[in-house]
């Protein structure tokens, strides 16, 4: 998704425009877009003439048009997104509140207007506008004295840095100097990769080269993180793999993709932060359950004294075209990042989040036990679940 343009008042109120520029956007913007929403975008509306002798013809024109959104509806198959509204701006071919319906386009600008945009929202704007946010995968692909620094996202990949370095050739009985340019080119690679790869949200970085390149360097890397106490790199020595490329320009990442073995290793990825979260959820409420509940009534009563130390919540919620219920969920995700707490969003279109929405959606892991909630007998709004809770897949 590009962000073209971005107006925002003190109060909320704005205008942001955007283009998707892939299947993935259309979701992003289904997620996004409201009820109650304007929306000016590019359109085909079909137009009747009708000729001094009676009979009438029709023709199809493209215009742009500005409704009130009144539905949105998203296949999902074909990731289409259809909203339906009156237009509210004058328009040579649709009259003033006319109803119409405009398809959203990959690659065609839309202008998004809301009364108010919050935090929910602006946080997914950038989210899909911002690759190193939603990438998963990182990659260093590299040979001696080259490196690119890649970002992995859906069906993009961005390079964030690229590191060239002239490294002396070994000369017959002396080899200091090229060991030296060797250590600073794999300083250099190091330092980038500190710089560019968010280990919070990439699940995988790969390491890439011909020869023994990617060995040498992962052993470096390791040695200088427990050198120097580098704790980013040490925890997550796990997420690193190597694999053969052909070179250490870019173009070789295509074939460290198809390469069967890696593509196997990083479909186990996708998704598992949120996994694990879940996983931890369940592990939480069976040993330890006045650690762990789900339901908003619960969810809420512990915020109020500041005990969420996770909150796991499905993007379902906020699309809820009840207002006042979707404010109290913004205003709870809000609270819980304010006060020092990981708030984790599923989506619903994974299996995670259809586990999570099993149990109302929104669930939460405490700092501490709260066995006065396990003893509250008030009934929660959607408690209508079985007293058994589906438990994820083993």
């Amino acid at each position: 998704m590009k962000l073209v343009h971005k107006d925002i008042e003190k109060d909320g109120k704005g205008v942001i425009v955007l283009i998707p520029e892939e299947a993935e956007d259309m979701w992003q913007a289904y997620n996004i877009i409201r009820k109650g929403d304007r929306i000016r975008a590019s359109t085909i509306r079909k137009v009747q003439n009708e000729s001094a002798t009676g009979s009438s013809t029709s023709h199809r024109v493209r215009t742009t048009l500005t409704i009130n959104v009144e539905s949105v509806d998203f296949d999902t198959q074909a990731c289409l997104l259809r909203l339906k509204g009156r237009n509210i701006e004058e328009n040579e071919y649709v009259k003033m509140g006319a109803y119409h319906t405009i398809d959203l386009e990959l690659n065609r600008k839309f202008t998004l207007m809301k009364e108010e945009w919050d935090s929910i929202d602006l946080g997914r704007i950038e989210m899909a506008t911002d690759p190193a946010q939603t990438a998963d995968v990182a990659a260093v692909i590299m040979q001696e004295g080259l490196a690119h620094v890649c970002l992995i996202s859906g069906s993009r990949t961005i390079v964030r840095a690229k590191i060239d370095q002239n490294i002396p050739r070994k000369r017959k009985g002396d080899v200091k100097q090229h060991e030296k340019g060797i250590l600073r080119f794999f300083d250099l690679v190091m330092q980038a990769i500190l710089r560019h790869i968010r280990f919070d949200i990439v699940k995988c970085t790969i390491i890439a080269s011909p020869g023994f390149v990617r060995d040498q360097f992962f052993e470096y890397l390791m040695q200088e993180a427990v050198k120097t106490d580098n704790k980013t790199i040490i925890e997550n020595k796990s997420k690193f793999i190597t694999a053969h490329a052909s070179s250490g320009f870019k173009h070789s990442l295509k074939e460290v993709l198809s390469n069967p073995s890696i593509a196997a290793k990083l479909e186990d990825t996708k998704a598992l932060g949120e996994l694990k979260v879940l996983d931890n959820f369940y592990k939480t409420l069976q040993s330890e359950s006045t650690r762990a509940f789900y339901g908003i009534n619960h969810v809420e009563k512990a915020n109020e004294v500041l005990g969420i130390e996770t909150l796991l919540i499905t993007d379902s919620l906020f699309r809820s075209q009840n207002i006042a219920e979707r404010k109290r969920y913004v205003k709870l995700v809000d609270s819980v990042k304010e006060s020092g707490g990981d708030v984790k969003i599923f989506s619903s279109m994974h299996v995670t989040g259809e586990q999570l929405s099993q149990i109302t959606g929104v669930a939460a892991i405490l700092r501490f036990p709260m066995p006065e909630l396990e003893d509250d007998e008030e009934e929660e709004d959607d408690d209508d679940l079985d007293e058994n809770i589906p438990l994820p897949p083993s």
